[in-house]
């Protein structure tokens, strides 16, 4: 029997190893979130919205998402809100009723497998990543800085330099589809050495926002 996971559609994308934290104020996911307090590893799948927003339903979604885990649930007087990290791939194979909130039965994708052979490229990608914030930086406010310290782990590495690139939707699900740890560091290569353009249509599509944290 496959898996059926509460989903959480968003206007971003969740990389497995990179934090996510949210606001949350729609009723459907405050319910989710009094379930989540509930269980003993609370969890749940992000996938981002393919058109469509955040708020209100009806939003069409991507079939590829990641899922998060909780690390803290907290509130206070202005908001409810929850401390996660990203875990397992998954694929969506149906989507169920959102009742009281979006549902999907899914399959989990293996995680990606690190070659040593791989460590000079990840160490280049590096710099060039850094670099690219540094530059970005100077065009508009970035969640993530040129000095975002990343994990020891080299796999767990690899998806945090995808996923602190400043770049849209979709090409970070282009870099989550990715089946190895070489065709990640290579996606990312190429969008890193296509700068330039890939500033000039962040920009445009972002039109001043910020990448900051989701509200939903």
């Amino acid at each position: 029997m496959m898996p059926v996971m509460p989903m959480f559609p968003l206007g971003l994308v969740l990389m497995p190893n990179m934090p996510m934290d949210l606001r949350i104020f729609e009723e459907r996911y405050l319910k989710l979130l009094g379930d989540l307090v509930l269980e003993d590893k609370p969890e749940f799948g992000v996938v981002a919205i393919e058109r469509g927003r955040e708020s209100g339903g009806g939003e069409k979604r991507f079939g590829l998402g990641t899922i998060a885990s909780v690390t803290e649930i907290g509130t206070t007087e202005e908001f409810y809100g929850l401390q996660s990290i990203g875990a397992q791939r998954f694929r969506v194979n149906n989507w169920l009723p959102d009742e009281p909130y979006p549902l999907a039965d899914i399959d989990f994708i293996e995680d990606l497998v690190w070659d040593e052979s791989l460590n000079p490229l990840l160490e280049l990608l590096d710099v060039k990543v850094r670099k690219l914030l540094a530059f970005a930086s100077e065009f508009t406010d970035l969640q993530y800085g040129s000095d975002t310290i990343l994990s020891d782990d080299p796999m767990a590495a690899a998806w945090q330099l995808a996923g602190i690139l400043p770049v849209g939707v979709l090409d970070q699900m282009d870099l989550l589809g990715s089946e190895t740890a070489d065709e990640l560091l290579s996606r990312t290569n190429e969008i890193v050495e296509t700068a330039d353009e890939t500033l000039r249509a962040m920009i445009a599509q972002q039109d001043g926002n910020d990448f900051g944290e989701s509200q939903v």
